[in-house]
């Protein structure tokens, strides 16, 4: 083979080369970008999901602490009634006994 065109398909062989390496480049730097793309999505996604979740979470921790409220609430107007009974329930033994120690102390200075 004459040297001009060992020159030629080396050239045309480095060339070809030169085209599938920026071919290459350029699949790669596709991948890189649609790989970027995709993480964004997937990060997007999981920030959204986790925002839901937190949501979620605090509105069913607000109605727990509603309801314990409530039931705070409902316990302590028990107790206050029951206090209230007892109260009036010993009125007329704190009247009596009042009397009753009003009347020793009357005797006793007489």
């Amino acid at each position: 083979m004459p040297r001009p065109e060992v020159l030629d398909r080396i050239k045309q062989a480095e060339q070809e080369a030169d085209e599938i390496v920026a071919e290459a480049e350029a699949d790669r730097e596709e991948t890189i970008s649609e790989a970027r793309t995709k993480a964004e999505r997937i990060r997007a996604e999981a920030e959204e999901e986790a925002d839901e979740l937190a949501e979620s979470r605090l509105a069913e921790a607000r109605e727990e602490i509603a309801a314990e409220r409530e039931s705070l609430l409902e316990e302590g107007a028990d107790d206050r009634q029951r206090l209230r009974d007892e109260a009036e329930a010993n009125v007329d033994e704190a009247v009596e006994y009042a009397i009753e120690q009003f009347e020793e102390a009357v005797n006793a200075q007489t």
